[in-house]
């Protein structure tokens, strides 16, 4: 299943883009890709804003940031390095957080099975705040998690 938020669901769903609300550090994120978008700016207030965002609104206000160069990406006044553990971290806890939407939980349980794909996405981190392997692998990861919970 292409994960996209222009496929039915429940790829669409499970897409970045998709209106689910999650709180990470304190801070209330609307979608994942508000989060992500975020972390392209310094300022923690800018960061708060951008969380609110959800798809393109989102999108079309990181688009414009240039933090190609340094390689560097914010969450909180903290700075990441885009090949960090730090920065993979975040991304895990950012997920995690997400994986407690219940919209978000019944579309990976919807794709219970079935192999995940992002054809949209991009492969070398130095291009993307998050490549298609990070992105699928922590669906695939998160999926687990709700299939075991839903186990019990």
């Amino acid at each position: 299943m292409d994960i996209s938020s222009g496929n039915g669901y429940p790829s669409s769903a499970l897409s970045n883009f998709a209106p689910h609300e999650f709180i990470l550090d304190g801070i209330k994120c609307a979608s994942m890709e508000g989060f992500l978008q975020s972390l392209k700016f310094k300022n923690p207030d800018m960061q708060e804003h951008i969380c609110s965002l959800v798809g393109m609104s989102a999108k079309k206000k990181g688009s414009h940031k240039n933090w190609h160069k340094s390689q560097t990406l914010y969450w909180r006044g903290i700075s990441y390095k885009r090949n960090s553990q730090e920065y993979q971290n975040l991304l895990d806890r950012a997920y995690t957080e997400l994986g407690k939407n219940e919209g978000f939980k019944k579309a990976l349980i919807a794709t219970k099975g079935m192999t995940l794909t992002h054809s949209v996405g991009k492969n070398k981190q130095a291009d993307t705040v998050l490549t298609t392997q990070e992105f699928i692998s922590r669906l695939y990861k998160q999926r687990e998690i709700v299939l075991e919970e839903q186990n019990r």
